[in-house]
This record gives C-alpha cells, sequence and structure tokens, in this order.
C-alpha cells in the first residue's frame, strides 16, 4: 500500500514499516503539504507472488518495491516491481484509496527492485523512464510511454548507445529530457572502466522513417568529468546522485570511486550553459569495431530540436539526418564543472545521496548541501567557489545510535518548511534545517559558520534572520571555515521508547517491567572528551503482587454514650501491588460495637444567636456584640464580639480664644511689651467636644507710652469659638447619583458620584450629615493599545545575476514599535524587488534570424548578431547557408501543363507508354526491397554486446553454490522495432499475443560490492579535507 502521510503543520516525524523494509521512494506534493512515502506495503496478489517464486526468487525478492513515485497536477503515479511482474496505478493526490487507472508497468519499471532505474513526468503527460525492459536486466532502455507522443526506445542490444548503465535521475528541461546515469565506457580501450554520463533526447522526437523507426533520433550523451585537479588528475568517475537547482540553472553531483578501489567521494556542480556547450561540439565516433574512437564534425552545431517543415515522407521528423543519429551519439568534448576541483572532497567515505539549499545570509546567498553517506550519516557543507570556504563541513549529524550502520536511501528537502525528510530502511525522519537555539553564546553562534543562524544583538539570542529584530542588529560572520576535530565531551541523547523486559529482584522472583535506555551520542565523546556521567538504562513499572500489612489497634468509639462502633484497619501495601500484579484478597476494614451499655444525658445545645447590637462608636473603630443561650446548662459561654466602623473619623481642628495683652516688660519712659496667647488642637474625632488643649502659640506686641497702640482681639477666632458646631437631628443624606463617565478612555481614570445631605425642611446643609458628599472609583485601567509602526528599510542585497536580468530586494519589519494591545498592523509590503544587470552578457549570440528565400544559386541565408559589449568577440560564425534542394520534391502529375502538345497520340504511344510503365515499376520495386534488405542487416558498428554480468545485481549475499547460477529468463514478444503493446497508445490497435518462455543462463560469480570492515571504521577525530590543502 502507498502511504501518504497528511500533516497541515508539517511538525517532527518519524514513520516506521514493518519487514520487507524500504524508504527509497519520497515525494513532497507541495500545493498540499503532503509527504507521500513509497513502500512495500502495497502488496502483490498471492497468484503473482507464487508465480515469482516458482521462478527462483526469494520471499523478500518478491515483493511490491514501488521504483517509479511521480506527481502531476492532481494525479500520483506510481510503479512497483510487483513480484517481477511491473505494475504501474494512477491514484488521486487526495485520496490515495481512489485508484483512477491500472497500466502495464513493463518499460516504465524494473522487474527486479535491485536495478536502478529513474523516471520524470512532464506537463503534458507523457513518461521518460529509464530502466531495464526484461525480466534478466540485458535490455536497458530509455523509453517514452504514455501522452500524445509515440512511444520510442534506445537501440536495442547496442552497447555503445547504453552500456550495462546505472540510471541516477531524470529532468524535464526546457526542450530536453535530460538523464544522468553511469555506464562501462565502450570507448575506452584499456580494460574495463565506468564513466558518468549526462543524456537527452528532444521531447518532439518521433523517431525515423525505415531507419530508427520507432527509435530515438535525437539521442546523445557526454562524460561527466568530476576530479582533483593535479599533473595527474584524480578521477572520480562513478555518479551516485544528483540535485538540480532551476532558479540557479545548475545541477550537483555525487561522485565516487569504484567500490573495489580505496574509498573516496567528491561533490561537484554543473552549469546548464556547460553541458550545452558540449553538446553543440563534435562528436566522437567508431567507423568499425577494430578502428579507433575519433571526433567528427557536428553536422548540426546549435541543435534545438528543429523538425522538417517540408510536406512528404520526412515531414515531423527532426532535422538531424538519420544517418548521421545512428552513429553519431557520443560527444568528444567532456561536460566540466564550475570549479576546477570539486566543491567537497573526502576520503574513507562513500557518499549516497544529496540536496542543496538556497541561504539568504547577511552579505549574500549561501548553498548549504545536505550530503548522506553510506554510514548513516549526514554531513552539512557549503558549495561555493570561493577558495577560504571551499570545502566546508559545518555539521555531521549521526541519525542511527551507536555501532548501527546503513545508507542513507533518499533525501528530500521542504524549502518552505525548512525541514529535510530522510529515508532509512525502516523508517522516514524529519529534521528541521536550522537550530540556531542550540547555539547559546555569541561567541558559539558566530564561530559556527552556519549560514542559517546569526547574533541577534537586540534579542541576545542566536536567530535566524527571518526571526531578527533588526537586520541592523543580526550579525554573521562566515569568512572562514569552522573548527573541527576539537575535543567534545559525551551528551546523553534522548530516551528510546519504552520497551517490556524482566527484572529479577532476589525477593518476589521474576517481574515484567518496562526499560528504555539512552546512548552517550549527543554528542559522543570526540578526540580526547570525557565520557557521560548518569544511568543508561532506565526500569519502570515491574509487576509485583499486593501484600497485607498487620491489622491496626482498634480505633476510638464512634460514641461517647450508647452504642457506637469502632473499627481497625490494614492496607495491601506490604507490597502494594503494582503494572499487573495480583491485589491483595479479603477486606481491608474490620469494625466492632461499643458503649452498649452507656446512656447518654441529656443534651445540652445552644439556642439560636440574637441580633448585633449598635456599634460602640461611629468611626475610629468600634465593637458590637451578639448573644446567645445555652440550653439544659448554664456554664457556657454565649457572646460573639466583632469590630465595626473601622473607617478613620474626619479631622477637627480648633483655636481657643486670644488671652488678654499681660504686660511682660515696662521701659523708664513707660512703654511696654505684652503678650497674649491660645490654644490650638486638631484630632480625628467623631464628636468635636472631645478635643483636648494642645499646642500653644504666644504672640508679643509693642505698646508706646502715649496709647496710640490699642489692644484688640482677633475676632475671627473669636467668632469660631463662640458658633458650635451643631448636628441637624432628623437629617440625612439623599441617594447616590449614577456615576460620572471616566475620565480617561484607558491607562487608569477615574469617576465620581455624589449625594446631597437635606435636613427635616428639605433644605441642603453639607455639614448636618456625617460622611463625604461626593465617592471616587478607578476605571479603564487596560492599556492604550499601540499601532504598529514599519523600521527602517534594510539596505538592498547583491543582485541574483551578473548579466542578463535578475533582482535584488530589501525588506522592514513592523516592529517599530510592534502593535500591541490590538493596535492596528502596519499596512504595505514588508519586501521590495527591483530589476537589476539587465544588460545582455557579454560574449553571447542573439537569435537566428528568420532564413532567407532561396537565390538564383539556390541557397538560403540566415544570420544572427553578436550582443558582446567588450572587446571578447562571439565565438562561432555569425551566419549560415544551406541548400534550398535538400529534400526532393516530386511533383504530381497535375502539375504538367495540359495544353502542352508533342504531336499526335496515337494507340502504339498508348501501348508503348503502358509496357515501359510496368516496366519501371517491377524494377523500382526491385530496388527497394535490396535497399531495405541491406539496411536492415546488423551493421558492424551495432554489432550486440552482452554484459558478462547481470546489470548491478552484485549485493549482499550473492554467492550461491555453482549448480544454483541458473536464473529463469521470461521472453515477452515484442513488435517489429521491439516496443511493448501499449494498451495507452492508439499505434496499436489490438494487444499482441504474449507468450513466456523460460530458459536458464548461467552468470558468473560477482566481486562483492562493498568495501566497508568492521575493523576498519573511521575514527572519531575524522580529518575533513577542505579543498586549498589537497
Amino acid at each position: 500500500m502507498l502511504k501518504s502521510l497528511l500533516n497541515p503543520n508539517l511538525s517532527p516525524l518519524s514513520l516506521s514499516l514493518s519487514l520487507p523494509q524500504d524508504f527509497s521512494q519520497l515525494t513532497l506534493d507541495l500545493t498540499r503539504n503532503e509527504l507521500i512515502v513509497g513502500a512495500t506495503e502495497w502488496a502483490p496478489d498471492e497468484e503473482t507472488r507464487r508465480s515469482c517464486q516458482s521462478k527462483g526468487k526469494t520471499e523478500v525478492e518478491c515483493q511490491n518495491y514501488i521504483r517509479v513515485l511521480l506527481v502531476n497536477k492532481t494525479e500520483v503515479m506510481t510503479c512497483g516491481t510487483n513480484a517481477f511482474q511491473p505494475l504501474c496505478i494512477t491514484r488521486e493526490v487526495g485520496n490515495m484509496s481512489s485508484v483512477l487507472e491500472r497500466v502495464n508497468g513493463v518499460a516504465r519499471c524494473p522487474y527486479d527492485p535491485r536495478h536502478n532505474s529513474t523516471a520524470v513526468v512532464t506537463e503534458s503527460g507523457e513518461l521518460y523512464a529509464a530502466t531495464v525492459i526484461d525480466f534478466s536486466g540485458r535490455d536497458p532502455v530509455i523509453y517514452r510511454s504514455l501522452g500524445g507522443m509515440p512511444p520510442l526506445r534506445t537501440a536495442q542490444y547496442n552497447s555503445k548507445w547504453l552500456n550495462e548503465p546505472h540510471f541516477i535521475s531524470a529532468y524535464d528541461i526546457g526542450l530536453f529530457t535530460f538523464f544522468f546515469l553511469r555506464e562501462n565506457a565502450v570507448e575506452h580501450d584499456c580494460g574495463k572502466t565506468v564513466y558518468s554520463r549526462v543524456a537527452r533526447v528532444c521531447k518532439n522526437d518521433i523517431g525515423g522513417r525505415f531507419l530508427l523507426e520507432d527509435t530515438w533520433t535525437t539521442f546523445m550523451k557526454a562524460r561527466l568529468n568530476c576530479s582533483r585537479s593535479g599533473e595527474i588528475p584524480f578521477y572520480y568517475n562513478e555518479l551516485q546522485s544528483t540535485f538540480y537547482l532551476p532558479e540557479q540553472d545548475l545541477i550537483y553531483g555525487i561522485f565516487t570511486t569504484n567500490v573495489n578501489s580505496i574509498a573516496a567521494s567528491a561533490v561537484c556542480a554543473f552549469n546548464l550553459s556547460a553541458i550545452t556547450q558540449a553538446f553543440n561540439g563534435p562528436f566522437r565516433s567508431q567507423e568499425n569495431p577494430r578502428s579507433t574512437w575519433l571526433p567528427t564534425p557536428n553536422p548540426i552545431h546549435n541543435f534545438q530540436c528543429g523538425t522538417i517543415e517540408d510536406e512528404g515522407p520526412n515531414e515531423g521528423l527532426t532535422e538531424r539526418s538519420l544517418q548521421d543519429a545512428q552513429r553519431l551519439y557520443l560527444m568528444n568534448d567532456v561536460v566540466q564543472p564550475v570549479s576546477v576541483d570539486p566543491l567537497v572532497m573526502q576520503d574513507d567515505v562513500r557518499f549516497s545521496n544529496l540536496v542543496v539549499d538556497i541561504v539568504q545570509g547577511m552579505d549574500t546567498l549561501y548553498h548549504v548541501m545536505y550530503i548522506g553517506t553510506e554510514y548513516g550519516t549526514i554531513l552539512k557543507a557549503l558549495a561555493t567557489t570561493n577558495k577560504s570556504l571551499q570545502g566546508c563541513y559545518l555539521e555531521e549529524m549521526e541519525l542511527l545510535p551507536l555501532g548501527v550502520r546503513e545508507p542513507i536511501l533518499s533525501l528530500q528537502i521542504l524549502h518552505s518548511d525548512r525541514s529535510l525528510f530522510v529515508g532509512l530502511n525502516n523508517r522516514v525522519l524529519k529534521i528541521p534545517l536550522e537550530r540556531c537555539s542550540t547555539y547559546k553564546t555569541e561567541m558559539l553562534c558566530l564561530e559556527a559558520r552556519d549560514p542559517y543562524c546569526g547574533w541577534d544583538s537586540r534579542q541576545r539570542r542566536c536567530t535566524t534572520l527571518e526571526d531578527s529584530s533588526n537586520m541592523s542588529q543580526w550579525r554573521q560572520n562566515i569568512t572562514v571555515c569552522p573548527l573541527r576535530n576539537q575535543t567534545t565531551n559525551g551528551g546523553f541523547g534522548p530516551w528510546a521508547p519504552w520497551q517490556p523486559c524482566n527484572n529479577d529482584d532476589g525477593v518476589d522472583g521474576v517481574s515484567s517491567c518496562l526499560c528504555r535506555s539512552r546512548s552517550c551520542d549527543s554528542p559522543a565523546p570526540r578526540c580526547g572528551g570525557k565520557n557521560c556521567e548518569g544511568p543508561t538504562i532506565e526500569v519502570s513499572n515491574c509487576s509485583r503482587n499486593g501484600g497485607w500489612t498487620p491489622w491496626s489497634s482498634w480505633g476510638q468509639c464512634s460514641t461517647t454514650c450508647g452504642t457506637g462502633f469502632e473499627l481497625r484497619q490494614r492496607s495491601c501495601n506490604n507490597p502494594s501491588p503494582r503494572h499487573g500484579g495480583r491485589v491483595c484478597v479479603g477486606p481491608s476494614r474490620d469494625e466492632r460495637f461499643c458503649n452498649e451499655g452507656v446512656s447518654c444525658p441529656q443534651p445540652i445545645f445552644w439556642s439560636p444567636w440574637g441580633s448585633w447590637t449598635k456599634c460602640s462608636t461611629e468611626c475610629g473603630g468600634g465593637v458590637h456584640s451578639r448573644v446567645r443561650t445555652c440550653e439544659n446548662g448554664n456554664s457556657c459561654p454565649g457572646c460573639e464580639y466583632k469590630a465595626c466602623n473601622l473607617e478613620a473619623c474626619p479631622e477637627v481642628k480648633r483655636n481657643t480664644p486670644w488671652t488678654p495683652w499681660m504686660p511682660v516688660n515696662v521701659t523708664q519712659g513707660g512703654a511696654r511689651q505684652e503678650q497674649r496667647m491660645r490654644y490650638m488642637c486638631r484630632a480625628h474625632l467623631a464628636d468635636p467636644h472631645e478635643l483636648q488643649i494642645g499646642r500653644r502659640k504666644v504672640e508679643t506686641r509693642f505698646c508706646p507710652n502715649d496709647g496710640t497702640a490699642a489692644c484688640e482681639t482677633d475676632s475671627l477666632v473669636e467668632d469660631l469659638l463662640k458658633t458650635p458646631v451643631v448636628r441637624v437631628a432628623g437629617a440625612g443624606w439623599s441617594s447616590w447619583e449614577t456615576w460620572s463617565s471616566c475620565s480617561q478612555s484607558c491607562a487608569k481614570g477615574y469617576r465620581t458620584r455624589r449625594r446631597t445631605c437635606a435636613g427635616p425642611e428639605g433644605k441642603s446643609n453639607p455639614t448636618a450629615c456625617r460622611g463625604s458628599p461626593v465617592e471616587y472609583q478607578d476605571c479603564n485601567i487596560q492599556a492604550c493599545p499601540v499601532n504598529g509602526a514599519w523600521s527602517c528599510w534594510s539596505s538592498w542585497s547583491q543582485c541574483s545575476v551578473g548579466c542578463g536580468g535578475g533582482h535584488y530586494q530589501r525588506t522592514r519589519s513592523c516592529n517599530n514599535p510592534a502593535p500591541t494591545s490590538g493596535g492596528d498592523i502596519c499596512i504595505g509590503l514588508h519586501t521590495e524587488e527591483a530589476l537589476c544587470n539587465t544588460h545582455t552578457c557579454d560574449g553571447g549570440w542573439m537569435a537566428w534570424s528568420l532564413w532567407s528565400a532561396c537565390d538564383d544559386s539556390g541557397l538560403q541565408m540566415r544570420s544572427r548578431v553578436c550582443g558582446a559589449q567588450g572587446s571578447t568577440p562571439c565565438v562561432g560564425n555569425s551566419t549560415q547557408r544551406r541548400d534550398c534542394n535538400e529534400i526532393p520534391v516530386i511533383l504530381p502529375a497535375s502539375g504538367f501543363d495540359k495544353d502542352q502538345h508533342c504531336g499526335a497520340f496515337t494507340s502504339i504511344h498508348l501501348i508503348a507508354t503502358g509496357v515501359s510503365c510496368f516496366l519501371g515499376a517491377g524494377l523500382l520495386s526491385f530496388l527497394v526491397y535490396v535497399y531495405c534488405q541491406r539496411f536492415h542487416k546488423p551493421s558492424p558498428e551495432s554489432a550486440v554486446i552482452h554484459p558478462t554480468t547481470p546489470n548491478h545485481l552484485n549485493y549482499k549475499g550473492n554467492t550461491t553454490p555453482k549448480n544454483e547460477k541458473y536464473t529463469p529468463m521470461e521472453f515477452k514478444t515484442l513488435n517489429k522495432n521491439n516496443l511493448l503493446p501499449d494498451e495507452r497508445s492508439n499505434f496499436y490497435p489490438t494487444p499482441l499475443q504474449q507468450t513466456n518462455v523460460y530458459t536458464t543462463t548461467y552468470y558468473p560469480t560477482a566481486l562483492g560490492k562493498f568495501d566497508y570492515q568492521p575493523n576498519s571504521s573511521p575514527s572519531p577525530c575524522r580529518t575533513y579535507n577542505h579543498s586549498n590543502n589537497s
């Protein structure tokens, strides 16, 4: 069954699968945020499985292994080996259980799950597959099927086209479909060696007429070079994986050495322009099997899948000559990488898979590679041509427990979620691309040289560029490679899931428990670092039978008089039953009667409480009380007291009258000095008459002897003292008015309400009532909303390209300030883009003009203009000529002038004309027959070269006794051009009858594939070789 993980948030996940295990096929449906996993739970039917095992295959081989998993708009195409009877099913993306169509999987999926294959589907629905087409794996093919184009394939059993290939990947780019593979080099005449290739075909190819019928006429292939420079270059010949960056026109590839040589790996990158340049160059051809391979000029220098438009038998064919297409397919020039040396090189390790992420750093874009190894680790490295940063390893991620090694089967990267999906044998893992939070200090953050991370000075933490508070406060330092192989102390990884286990404690015997373990691998101690401290195993939930404790002593009787009961208890905790153990049998409590002969006296009880008395004071804190009585008794206290009127009394201030003036000093002249005094009292009292004398104030004056100064008393003070404060009987406050509106709409205001004091006559007298006429209350204490405002624009980024039209951008954030408490968000764009470097690239040709009309000499001409702006001229011709009469034109008989007369026409002329036509037709038929027989003979250069060993069937456990080395083969009836009947094609009206013929073929013993030895595992202090030190 095919599994689809529907997960809107794409949270961290780990998917496991029972045996047989295979998670080599992963794909992402970006429109629906789905991870689609191709596994082996889509099982074949029982009859197909029995048929497979009857042919000598094992039960593991006779499963259905998904080898094609492609998303095309609303459909998912899945092709599986189906127990050596390939089958393809089209399903609905949103509903995997909905099967839309079933078609034969031959030529779309291999028979054997160990055969490498790849496929790509175009927007128009054509499926381009690179696989093997027969049961034994001896007929490799690049095959087009489905869709609206006729099915085509590579030449059958022609090792010059494909020689024991291992297909890696396929891409639909422009007018072509590109295939990346490795194969035995047919042009290498000194022993057997493997070359990595890129092949391409035109998507509008419809095959040939008579020659190459139903066969590609545009098939070409070129060698890929990935080597370490030097006087004698060191070549990494075997391509393992590729990754295409369409926005950069870059193809990254993993290259390794041969499995029987010293393990070494490298990563090289190729521009599409370099691949196109190799295909525009000369060919390399061989006249006969005994001659050498020599360069041959390219008849069409810049072949762009042009077709023949003239009406005739060759209408619709590509403009490439069929004779050239039959013998010219290997390019002479080698596709060179973007740098002289590989971007990454590593000895003693074999890389297996590769994905690349484009990360925006502080100053530039970085290409970050995630490289899977055959040991189950993932290397994170920088891809750059900068010498100081070339070959930088940023991190090595250990995905498996200590001591466990298995290859990384597949990698998929989801840029929008910044997640990496890893396919292993028995599970799928999701890993976040950025882990900036692990760098706790500024030094660790900057010295990690991680393009995802930088130090935010405002937040004082390591963040991504998107999470930074301000770009001006965010710093990176990616100038050199990070330091590796430093002494690292060990750290425990996460606990493994709980698993059942047994425990013998020596008392209760063996009990079932739950155990879990953890490993010292996060990180593992390296280069002399300390081991982890703490337990590596935890035991929990051990089952145990329960046991009773001894009975407790009898408790107190429930009554002091009259019949009651007393009890004793015991507990089932000696020991307690745990995790499935047996519980104790029997009661946990025991009861008995007590005080059976003791009668109870008459009950004494309280009466209900009386009402509270008036408070002892009107303010400043008083006391009131209430009383209850004791019935049938007289010794019970029955009073309760409670504080009341705790609010403070109003402040009262009073001054006494001035005393009479009294002489205190008399001079000789009769003048005198007099004094008078008064007392001032203030206190918080309920009754102003309770005031006592307080501070004394003394006033002195000088009286002359002539009596001009009279002794007078302050009339205001006298009035105040003479006018006592009189409380009006019957005065009272009116009801409170409604609250006023709040003084502020937010950030804590206040509101008021008022009341009036009216006497018995209804007149207002504020002094007649106790208390305040105004009351205040807080309101609208919530914070005021703050509207967001944009920060300043960041500086413009670098242009994405140097010429030909690119773009740069700048950003700003809504944090100056950020909207809070319901404030409005910022209005406008947070990113601006602008065009840059729109000038034409130097050294580039402009498009060809249309072909001119035929001139008097029978030639057509077209021209093109060099767009170079500097002093460097364009390479190539600026004009092209071609013969107007390359294609013969047969004029119909109706084209002759009917009015033309060449004398009288008699019966003799008629008879002679008939006999001549008959003889001419017979001679022409004989010549056509001889011509066709000659071209249908197998030529020396299309000699059948059978592989001596089955296609990459070498795997662990492939050694068998000599008598068991005969593998049954299945031959299928093909049409005349070795194409399979296609139930979805209109080119074959009825399916051809298929017959199964079984024979035996002996295969020599294959060499072991893997060079890994347990005793030669790499040191934990592995040296990472940078390119500038090679």
